[in-house]
């Protein structure tokens, strides 16, 4: 792929190579937080082209004393081998690696854990680095052993004094060797008692966090725990290493684990827990605070003084940047507040939101979505939407194209101001330092400037001379986060019940999001994606809900808080319905058509509702598995199996995740019908697709596409689509495809795990987008409520 004028020579086996000399290209992107971008580095790598030459405008540059080649861009460098072995990859500020024409994810943090093993052949071997944080540092070295536990990142709890329970914990399991690993286990042995736990299988060249089982220590007189790990094949011995977790009283602040269902993981959180006083014997409340970039969940936890009435609880985002506390870092939030108030029994009545600079956003963010599931909120220096704080503020699409149109829409779960209503019933302290160079005061006036036209119950303070973090008190606590008069406004509030709630107001731009407010659920749409809400009032005494709904196709509406038995009446958008007779269930369905609402015993649950909505990222939960297609030719092969390698690497990056990586020969009646699976390759290639989407209305075959009854042709298109799992209620089959080699390389161009970025349903586009950007975008669209081609669909 690469034709370099100078390469590393070695003649013996190395030990570490640094890349030191590259030739060096300037960034020519464009299109930043958004599904479509340009590139023409990209488009040469899809067409298989690309040639760093001097001559071609690369120049060469050399690292400095720190080792980093310095610069925002393309960096291509060459390492010739003596022989053919497995080096461990190690690139640090770096957004993507390509090894010999292989994408793996990476460092753009330099958070400097990402080690990736990699196959090296005799002779010239060719990689190429992006960056786009002013520069790469890479390096190449020998892997400890053929398999082994790497350290360097751990996910591991605390122990809690008192607490008996086995704890999860999770680490990187390496495989540098070009075979699956299948049928391993790991012992976990503390003060002699030992957790054993079957581990995954782990891809051939690739890295996996494996989660598992650590018994509770005997003894308490100490403040570390010392536990042997040791990784076994069979009677083998395939690695051996010792971890050391804390000893915590339950009154220190501790790190607690759970397994996320989004991917089967091991996640943490932090818990700065209550202390009550001797004669309170109420049940605590919990506040949910939200951490800002890099910054850890324990560090969160640990910034505030511990309250007497409240835990505090401080979940991840999955990693200390994750996903700006928005999809899989919103997800991992709800489940967070989930665990934590069932573990520590907390008051439901008096939860609590809070979070400083991105975990301000992400506040915002959390609240909008889920306004019934806390009593108050306080964003602390956070930014009201991607585009406020980065952009122009608004979305970068222009809504008369039809196809950026669909995207568009996409793109609105982010926009936070656009749900700011759901906050009426909330009271919202906004707290900014007025001299904050990181994330501007503006932000907190204009989120203030719109709850003005509307709210009546939202404080607004500027911190005079405050920067972005700041602590003006010798009290225990930074100030910016753990501020008396936020405190203050907690302990004053709680969550009203659906009795005593007769008004609601919610909107929601995709049901699986967020759905219900009190006793009212959005269960569907009329236009997916677009703004759907409810203006409705419950009237006790004459038993009747009245209101307006917009672009609501399908209501739920719960009444077991009522007298039960006697007749309700429904006024709803004209729809006059009385004398309606008690539900089963304890829940009213309504159903919307032609003629107005009526009355639904139930609907359909392989149609679109809560538990399964649009966009294709929604099809990445669910305990999902990677699904890779080996009945296509050699290059076929080989790509989905590196494709899904790079997707399972790339979220355990961003999210700390841990995918489950299967070809489809292995796929069967034993993985879980409501689990989601992702499939690489196509209808050709893939041999589960026939199996996993013998309904969808996009078919993607060599040379063509299908949508609905109309067909595409061509060998060089990238497609994502998402349709139901057969046979499940909830699981979904998301689909990365392509109509050939080039198609499915253009798939590595379509970041849908960064934050912000978004796909419809579906999602056609030829290598021509990387040039031409939206224009490049061949069909978009979502899917009816049938999961069928409607209306909603723009192909040019």
């Amino acid at each position: 792929m690469l034709s370099l004028i100078a390469a590393l020579v070695v003649a013996a086996p190395p030990q570490e190579i640094q890349f030191r000399e590259a030739l060096h290209l300037a960034p020519r992107t464009t299109g930043g937080r958004q599904p479509v971008h340009t590139d023409p580095v990209e488009a040469e790598i899809i067409a298989g082209t690309l040639a760093p030459s001097v001559q071609g405008g690369w120049r060469s540059v050399s690292a400095g004393q720190d080792g980093r080649l310095q610069g925002n861009g393309y960096f291509a460098a060459q390492y010739t081998a003596p022989a053919e072995t497995v080096m461990v990859l190690q690139v640090e500020g770096n957004s993507v690696a390509y090894v010999n024409g292989e994408i793996r994810p990476g460092d753009v943090y330099g958070y400097g854990y990402l080690r990736l093993p990699v196959a090296i052949k005799q002779g010239v071997n060719n990689f190429l680095f992006s960056s786009g944080r002013g520069g790469v540092k890479a390096k190449l070295s020998p892997p400890e052993k053929p398999m082994y536990l790497d350290l360097s990142d751990p996910t591991l709890p605390d122990f809690v004094m008192g607490d008996r329970n086995a704890v999860h914990a999770a680490l990187v399991l390496t495989n540098a060797t070009d075979k699956r690993l299948d049928g391993l286990t790991l012992t976990a042995t503390v003060d002699g008692a030992m957790r054993k736990t079957w581990l995954p299988t782990v891809q051939a060249l690739s890295i996996r966090k494996v989660g598992f089982q650590i018994p509770p220590p005997t003894r308490t007189d100490r403040d570390e725990i010392e536990c042997l790990l040791r990784v076994m094949q069979g009677e083998a011995i395939i690695d051996e290493k010792s971890i050391k977790l804390r000893l915590r009283a339950e009154t220190q602040t501790h790190k607690r684990t759970f397994v996320s269902s989004i991917d089967g993981s091991v996640q943490y959180y932090g818990v700065n827990p209550a202390v009550p006083l001797a004669n309170d014997h109420t049940r605590p409340g919990l506040v949910l605070t939200l951490h800002g970039a890099s910054v850890e969940g324990i560090g969160q936890a640990e910034a505030y003084a511990s309250k007497s009435w409240a835990h505090l609880i401080a979940p991840t985002n999955r990693r200390p940047y994750g996903f700006d506390w928005e999809d899989w870092g919103r997800m991992d939030a709800m489940e967070v507040l989930d665990d934590a108030a069932k573990r520590y029994r907390t008051d439901p009545t008096r939860t609590y939101l809070t979070g400083h600079s991105m975990g301000g956003h992400g506040a915002w963010q959390v609240a909008a979505h889920f306004p019934g599931s806390f009593a108050a909120v306080a964003p602390s220096a956070g930014w009201a939407t991607f585009w406020s704080y980065v952009g122009n503020g608004r979305k970068p699409m222009s809504e008369a194209d039809p196809v950026q149109e669909v995207l568009s829409r996409a793109m609105n779960p982010s926009d936070t101001v656009a749900l700011l209503r759901n906050l009426l019933p909330l009271p919202i302290y906004i707290l900014h330092g007025d001299a904050d160079d990181n994330v501007p005061v503006s932000e907190a006036r204009l989120m203030a400037a719109e709850l003005q036209k509307f709210h009546s119950r939202y404080t607004l303070f500027e911190k005079k001379g405050a920067g972005h973090w700041w602590d003006d008190s010798d009290e225990p606590g930074a100030a910016c986060v753990d501020w008396p008069a936020i405190f203050d406004l907690f302990a004053s509030t709680r969550v009203a019940t659906d009795q005593e709630t007769r008004h609601v107001r919610f909107a929601t731009f995709n049901p699986e999001n967020s759905a219900s407010m009190r006793w009212a659920t959005i269960v569907s749409q009329e236009r997916q994606m677009a703004l759907s809400s409810i203006d409705l009032m419950f009237d006790p005494h004459l038993r009747r809900f009245l209101g307006t709904t917009h672009n609501v196709h399908r209501l739920a509406l719960r009444v077991g808080h009522l007298e039960a038995g006697k007749p309700l009446v429904i006024d709803i958008d004209g729809t006059k319905l009385a004398d309606i007779r008690w539900p089963l269930g304890d829940t009213l369905l309504l159903e919307k058509s032609t003629e107005g609402w009526k009355i639904t015993e139930g609907f359909p649950p392989d149609q679109k509702s809560p538990a399964r909505s649009s966009g294709f990222k929604n099809g990445f939960d669910r305990n999902m598995v990677f699904v890779y297609g080996t009945k296509g030719n050699a290059e076929e092969n080989a790509w989905a199996a590196n494709r899904a390698r790079f997707d399972a690497e790339a979220f355990y990056y961003r999210g700390n995740g841990a995918v489950d990586v299967i070809p489809d020969t292995a796929f069967g009646s034993s993985i879980d019908v409501n689990r989601s699976v992702v499939l690489y390759g196509n209808a050709d290639t893939n041999a589960a697709w026939r199996t996993l989407l013998p309904d969808s209305p996009i078919g993607v075959r060599r040379g063509s596409v299908r949508i609905g009854n109309g067909a595409m042709p061509g060998d060089d298109m990238a497609v994502l689509s998402v349709h139901p799992r057969p046979g499940s209620t909830v699981a979904t089959v998301a689909a990365v495809a392509g109509t050939g080699l080039k198609g499915m390389r253009l798939t590595e161009r379509l970041n849908y795990f960064f934050a912000g970025v978004h796909f419809p349903d579906f999602f056609v586009a030829g290598p021509e987008m990387l040039e031409k950007g939206y224009d490049g975008v061949r069909a978009v669209g979502y899917f009816d409520n049938r999961w069928d081609i409607g209306a909603d669909v723009a192909i040019r």
